[in-house]
Formats: C-alpha cells, sequence, structure tokens
C-alpha cells in the first residue's frame, strides 16, 4: 500500500493508489466496535426500527462494521428466540433494504454549521487575532502545523472557542488511499463475522464450548443450530470466527437466517454484553453491497479526503468489480493495514509449505510407484513364460497320438526357414559368431595385458651394480 503525505484540499494530487490485500472481516473491518469507524461516512443512524430478532439496531454504513447495512422488517421473531420460534419465526419476507441511503453515505446536511466551521478554521490557519501583534502569525504558522499533523487546538479568537483539529480535516496530510476486497456474499447465506479477543489455538482447541455458548446466547432454542464457517487468525492475538445459523422447521425442512436477522439480535444490549464476556470484540455481516449503495459510495468522498485524490483512486483502480477504494487517515491505520498484510503474508506462506511438503509427499510416492510398476512387470513376464510353457505341454499332451494337421505342418516349415537363415554364415549367426569372436580376442588381449612384467638380463644388472659401488667409493 501506498502513504501519501499528500497536498491539503484544493490542490492536485494523485491517489496513493496501491491495491491493498483482500483483508478484513467482510472486506473492510476494524478492530473498532463502533459505527464510526475509519471509513465512515456519518454516524449511524438508529431508525428505532424491529429487526427481526426483536432488536432494535441500524447501523450506519461504515468499513469498520463489515458493511452493516441498513435492515427494516415488519415482523419480529414472535417474541424474540427464547420462546415459541416456529420455523415461520424467522421473517417469510424477504429482508428490504433502504433504497434511500441518506445520510449512510452522504455527509450531515448541517450547512450553516459546517459553513461556520470552515470560516472558523480558515481563520486559526490564516488570520488569527487571539494577541493583535506579530505573534498572531507565529501562531498561524503553528495551527497549520497542527492541521498538517492532524492533531491539536487552533486558537484564533478571544471569543470564539479553538478549531479542533481531527485527522479527518482536509488539511491533514497523512491520508493515503488503498483498496479492500468487496464481499460477495448474500444476505441470504447468513454469514456473520464475530471477532474474539482470543488467540486461534484457543479458539480451535473450544469450538465446541464456543458453539454451545452462541446458542445459549441465540436462546437455546432446539430449531436453531450454530455452524462455523471459518476461523482466521488476526493481528494482535485476535481471532475472526464467521458463523451462520440454521432454523429447522417441524416439517424437516431447513433454512439459514440472514445475515442482517443474525446481526440486528446480537447488537442487541443484552445479547452484545453476553457476547463480549465471551470475548467478542466486533461483530458484522459479511454481504455483499448494492449496485445503488456502491455508486453512492464512490460518489462522495470520505471526510477530509480531497475530491482530487478519490477521483484518481477510481482511475487507478486494479479492478472495479472486486476491489473498492478505501482512505487510510493516521498512522495506526497504516500500521492496522500493515499487520492484516504482514499477516496474510504468513498465511499464505504457510499454505505454499504445506502444498510443497505434499508435492514431495507425492514425488516420493510416485518413485516408489514406478519401482512397483517395474517389479510388477518383471514378475508378469515371468508369470507369462510359465504360463507358455504350462500351456505349451498341456497341448502337446492333448495332441498325443494325433497325426501332424495341415495348420501345424505349415507352422513346421515356417519355423524351418527362420532356423535356416540364422543359420546362414552371411546372416544372422554369422554375424553373431563373429561378435562373439571379437569379444574373445578382447578378452584376451587384456588379459595377456594385465601379466606383462618387465626383466633385466642378468649380465647388465650385474654391470649397474659395480657402477654403482664404484661410484659410491669415489664419493
Amino acid at each position: 500500500m501506498a502513504f501519501n503525505f499528500g497536498a491539503p484540499s484544493g490542490t492536485s494530487g494523485t491517489a496513493a493508489a496501491t491495491a491493498a490485500p483482500a483483508v478484513g472481516f467482510g472486506g473492510f473491518g476494524t478492530t473498532s466496535t463502533t459505527a464510526g469507524s475509519a471509513f465512515s461516512f456519518s454516524a449511524p443512524a438508529n431508525t428505532g426500527t424491529t429487526g427481526l430478532f426483536g432488536g432494535t439496531q441500524n447501523k450506519g454504513f461504515g468499513f469498520g462494521t463489515g458493511f452493516g447495512t441498513t435492515t427494516g422488517s415488519s415482523t419480529g421473531l414472535g417474541t424474540g428466540l427464547g420462546t415459541g420460534l416456529g420455523f415461520g419465526g424467522f421473517n417469510t419476507q424477504q429482508q428490504q433494504q433502504q433504497t434511500t441511503l441518506g445520510g449512510l453515505f452522504s455527509q450531515p446536511t448541517q450547512a450553516p454549521t459546517q459553513s461556520n466551521q470552515l470560516i472558523n478554521t480558515a481563520s486559526a490557519l490564516s488570520a488569527p487575532t487571539l494577541l493583535g501583534d506579530e505573534r498572531d502569525a507565529i501562531l498561524a504558522k503553528w495551527n497549520q502545523l497542527q492541521a498538517f499533523w492532524g492533531t491539536g487546538k487552533g486558537y484564533f479568537n478571544n471569543n470564539i472557542p479553538p478549531v479542533e483539529f481531527t485527522q479527518e480535516n482536509p488539511f491533514c496530510r497523512f491520508k493515503a488511499v488503498g483498496y479492500s476486497c468487496m464481499p460477495n456474499n448474500k444476505d441470504e447465506d447468513g454469514l456473520v463475522v464475530l471477532v474474539f479477543n482470543k488467540k486461534e489455538t484457543d479458539i480451535r482447541s473450544q469450538q465446541q464450548q464456543l458453539v454451545e455458548s452462541l446458542h445459549k446466547v441465540l436462546g437455546g432454542n432446539q430449531t436453531l443450530t450454530v455452524n462455523v464457517e471459518g476461523i482466521k487468525t488476526l493481528p494482535d492475538d485476535q481471532t475472526e470466527v464467521v458463523i451462520y445459523v440454521v432454523e429447522r422447521s417441524p416439517n424437516g425442512t431447513s433454512r439459514r437466517v440472514p445475515a442482517t436477522t443474525l446481526y440486528a439480535h446480537f447488537e442487541q444490549t443484552n445479547i452484545k454484553t453476553q457476547l463480549q464476556q465471551l470475548g467478542v470484540t466486533l461483530s458484522m455481516t459479511r454481504t455483499e453491497l448494492s449496485p445503488a449503495q456502491i455508486k453512492q459510495l464512490l460518489q462522495n468522498p470520505p471526510a477530509g479526503v480531497d475530491p482530487i485524490i478519490w477521483e484518481q483512486a477510481k482511475v487507478d483502480n486494479p479492478d472495479s468489480e472486486k476491489l473498492i477504494p478505501v482512505p487510510m487517515v493516521g498512522f495506526k491505520e497504516l500500521l492496522r493495514r500493515l499487520k492484516v498484510q504482514d499477516q496474510m503474508t504468513k498465511q499464505h506462506q504457510t499454505r505454499l509449505d504445506i502444498i510443497s511438503e505434499d508435492i514431495s509427499e507425492l514425488q516420493k510416492n510416485q518413485t516408489t510407484t514406478m519401482a512397483k510398476i517395474a517389479q510388477y512387470k518383471r514378475k508378469l513376464m515371468d508369470l507369462s513364460h510359465r504360463t507358455l510353457q504350462v500351456l505349451i505341454k498341456q497341448e502337446i499332451q492333448r495332441k498325443s497320438g494325433y497325426a501332424i494337421q495341415a495348420d501345424e505342418e505349415q507352422l513346421r516349415v515356417q519355423l524351418d526357414t527362420i532356423q535356416c537363415e540364422l543359420n546362414a554364415p552371411t546372416q544372422f549367426k554369422g554375424r553373431l559368431n563373429e561378435l562373439m569372436s571379437q569379444i574373445r580376442m578382447q578378452n584376451h588381449f587384456g588379459a595377456v595385458k594385465s601379466e606383462e612384467r618387465y626383466y633385466i638380463d642378468a649380465d647388465l644388472l650385474r654391470e649397474i651394480k659395480q657402477f654403482l659401488q664404484t661410484v659410491d667409493s669415489k664419493f
């Protein structure tokens, strides 16, 4: 991912548009339990609509809540999960997602307040009148530095409260745009993500107890079954658990509880408290966005992100069908994504190691199999010869006492012809005899050369001995 110390709002610039790995829970999750996460365009709108589990929860859109979409329904689950759940208890009508996104993606429509905020910010950065002398210019530079950093308070007037600088302000330089994968699961799949503040090994060792505890949270109804779809390790010793709930009817049919319905139940105050006791720090749905939601999201730049950078990020999107641009504001968000990327890299490396071990094992098995095949071929050849010998003896016994037939006579003529060709001097037998003679000669010459030794004549040996004695006496 790229990290851009970009220009303030209103200046031309490009997005730090390097594709980030498909991470998070549902695509863009953070470890915050509030709806106003790193990529929340507005505060969640609690409309008070009764959820299918009897809850009154509607989450605002935010990548920190894993695309928690606003849901509404006309009927509830009877009197809740704890009492009388029939198969028809889950709302048989399809979930109606709000088509009017309103404040989910757009900024709050507080024009006068925003106008005053911008005026105060401009005054704090350019023309503070706090001291009334040349020190106001130094104060303006200090306020600019705080605005660029994204923290602190900008004092500019004695009668007006100071401006609070946050990382969402348009002048903050520590911003970048990355990309995250959009979920492709439907609401009918019923997938809900629970983030536990526990290690993966602890979750896997206590998976059965976890399923039973979640079943109790759902009221302990016998028609409901909690299933674990997957478990994945997260940074900071956290674990993501994807679950879905199946409801069975008295006639034997079953179906999954919609993800928005299950999520609305988990967001009830008393249920959320029980989940926190189990170690759950975050819950979210894993459902895909509608085309209208994606369009609305892309049309409105996030708070504090330059529209030019946002437009460039949309142009540089490597795969607009699967990826969506998300802002990275501040070092904390950058560090979080870096940790998630490192975690995914480790998981990929682990998977590659497993595949490499499997390949090595398959290669060993292949070598063993090839050796066995060669052994079985030799055994088959031996058994074929033995079978042929048995057939010959049986045929001889069967034809014993009978005259030679015409086909047998013809076969004997062919065999005699082949024998004559082999015995002909210029044919195969002669060549074989010649090769055998050359082989014998080479073996004979080799044996003679290996036995050769050198001898010296006795008179010459005596003369050499006398010469050496003479040389020795002189020296």
